[in-house]
């Protein structure tokens, strides 16, 4: 009998390590889509064109980490492509769930504003609930010294391409409103030391076409319309497939 006990123990601790390494396993997933532009924070980084993206997560435990890539124009003939590197982790308490990570936007052919450069990092600190089958979420981001997501429009000598630190401040909610269709949207604030703030808002409607396949609709707009077109407000439609 006390070998039947020890037996059942062992069995009993071998599942529940099993699962414990399963939780901890590292995980894949990929992206792809293409969308009619490439809005960042309220700001076009195409010139109001189309963009091709796609990028790799990987995940472990409450660890993650993954790379992003798009077409971008800021009018100029560098940089051609950014492409970003991002790490962090996400716990979860209760309904509440944190995402505490950092940021590399990098760009291909960044020559930037001499003596600055497009590329730049951000420190990233985000919070998010459920409420029923809602969830609502706020954000910040701060880096030490903004340069680039299309830079050349605040240029002058003076800063040289040079933006200082930056913060973004955002809050956004999720809802589903019907079998497959979710309503989203968010609210944000660019702070930047050597250039324009500006305020940021957007709202549309994603569908799921398939279970890999989703369409969203969406309306961005911003508070500085005066410091170029790529700061009007733009209708953007987009279709990504996730693996």
């Amino acid at each position: 009998m006390k070998a039947m006990k020890i037996a059942l123990a062992a069995a009993a601790a071998t599942v529940a390590l099993a699962g414990a390494a399963s939780a901890q396993e590292l995980t894949a997933s990929y992206n792809i889509g293409l969308t009619s532009d490439y809005v960042f924070r309220g700001v076009s980084q195409t010139q109001e064109d189309p963009a091709i993206q796609g990028g790799i997560d990987l995940s472990y435990g409450i660890g993650y980490a993954g790379v992003w890539a798009s077409n971008v124009d800021f009018g100029s003939d560098d940089p051609t492509a950014e492409i970003d590197f991002y790490a962090g982790i996400k716990p979860t308490v209760g309904d509440t769930s944190f995402d505490l990570g950092v940021l590399y936007y990098g760009y291909v052919d960044d020559k930037g504003l001499t003596p600055g450069s497009y590329s730049f990092f951000e420190l990233k600190g985000a919070v998010s609930r459920t409420f029923g089958s809602a969830t609502l979420g706020a954000a910040v981001f701060y880096t030490p010294e903004y340069a680039g997501k299309g830079a050349a429009v605040f240029y002058t000598p003076e800063y040289a391409g040079k933006g200082g630190s930056a913060t973004y401040f955002e809050a956004n909610a999720a809802m589903p409103v019907a079998e497959k269709l979710t309503l989203s949207g968010a609210v944000g604030r660019q702070t930047i030391k050597n250039y324009d703030d500006y305020n940021t808002w957007n709202v549309g409607l994603a569908y799921a076409l398939t279970d890999k396949l989703s369409a969203d609709l969406r309306y961005h707009d911003t508070s500085e319309h005066g410091l170029g077109k790529i700061y009007d407000s733009r209708v953007v439609v987009s279709l990504k497939a996730a693996f």
